[in-house]
């Protein structure tokens, strides 16, 4: 995707928008994100190759040029349920690659119709189309980071000791506060008169930012005692590996008085870059490898 016009937003996860947390909210009604596992995987999760780099990326929306240049592409995403389901109707697929301070994401989607009105931060941004990473840097499948993020840069970013099925909790109040992140899009968002071609994110996570919180978003003490991610090295080393996975959240939309709206009655797409084999993102043994590696 080129001719990033129209827009681009370039700030840290911290000034875009005031704090509106929803703490009551972590999934929304028929939202499956919670239910019990029910299928089998039918292939092993992907992996990826992340080559460290001596120069961060430019965040100017290009990803073939400057560092993104070390970094291969993800494949397409697919269906979160895999091959039981039909191909994405838009091209979404990714890049990684790190240094000694973060790791960096960039995302390039196809997009007819940008859209997004969510605009302060902790808004449960999935309701409408976004785009999400889930960290898991220990692997073992516990204590693991969410980050999602619209088309208007809103951020909903969280913390689970444990998968919902296997009783959470999400809290609310761990801040991806050091993140930097930049918006490109091609086309105009919100303006149903044009037809778009897609947008572009890029994302800095600091590995320092990687830390459960001390103490809940409420004030009160954790119920459930550390597990094993206070016990790892804040910055991986060339040859480690941890678990990821990206979900992006697509809705069907109409038209209605020159705005757009989402088609009632309809679910969301989910596309990941590897599959969950069913709709649940918090399946983290089923999510990618994420292999760091030299430049």
């Amino acid at each position: 995707m080129t001719n990033h016009r129209c827009m681009s937003l370039l700030s840290t996860g911290v000034t875009v928008a005031a704090v509106w947390s929803l703490s009551a909210c972590s999934s929304g009604p028929g939202r499956a994100s919670i239910a019990e596992p029910t299928v089998d995987v039918v292939h092993p999760p992907l992996a990826y190759d992340c080559p460290r780099v001596d120069v961060a990326p430019a965040f100017n929306g290009d990803l073939e040029s400057g560092a993104w240049k070390m970094a291969a592409w993800t494949a397409d995403y697919r269906d979160i349920e895999g091959e039981a389901r039909v191909d994405p109707r838009f091209r979404t697929r990714s890049k990684m690659i790190w240094d000694e301070s973060n790791l960096y994401i960039g995302c390039e989607m196809e997009e007819p119709d940008l859209w997004a009105t969510y605009d302060r931060r902790d808004m449960i941004v999935f309701h409408e189309n976004d785009f999400e990473v889930f960290i898991d840097p220990d692997g073992d499948g516990d204590e693991y980071y969410e980050v999602e993020i619209n088309v208007l840069g809103t951020i909903f970013d969280l913390f689970l000791q444990r998968p919902y099925r296997l009783g959470g909790p999400a809290e609310h109040g761990w801040d991806a506060s050091g993140m930097r992140f930049a918006i490109h899009t091609s086309g105009t968002v919100n303006d149903p008169s044009d037809r778009d071609e897609g947008w572009v994110v890029e994302l800095a996570i600091p590995f320092e930012d990687l830390k459960p919180p001390v103490r809940r978003e409420d004030g009160g003490e954790w119920t459930i005692p550390p597990i094993t991610e206070h016990l790892r090295p804040t910055v991986p080393s060339i040859g480690d590996t941890w678990r990821i996975n990206f979900s992006r959240v697509q809705w069907d939309l109409e038209v209605h008085e020159g705005t757009y709206r989402k088609v009632e009655g309809r679910p969301e797409h989910n596309w990941t870059w590897t599959p969950q084999w069913e709709i649940n993102m918090h399946v983290p043994e089923r999510w990618g490898m994420l292999r760091f590696t030299g430049g």
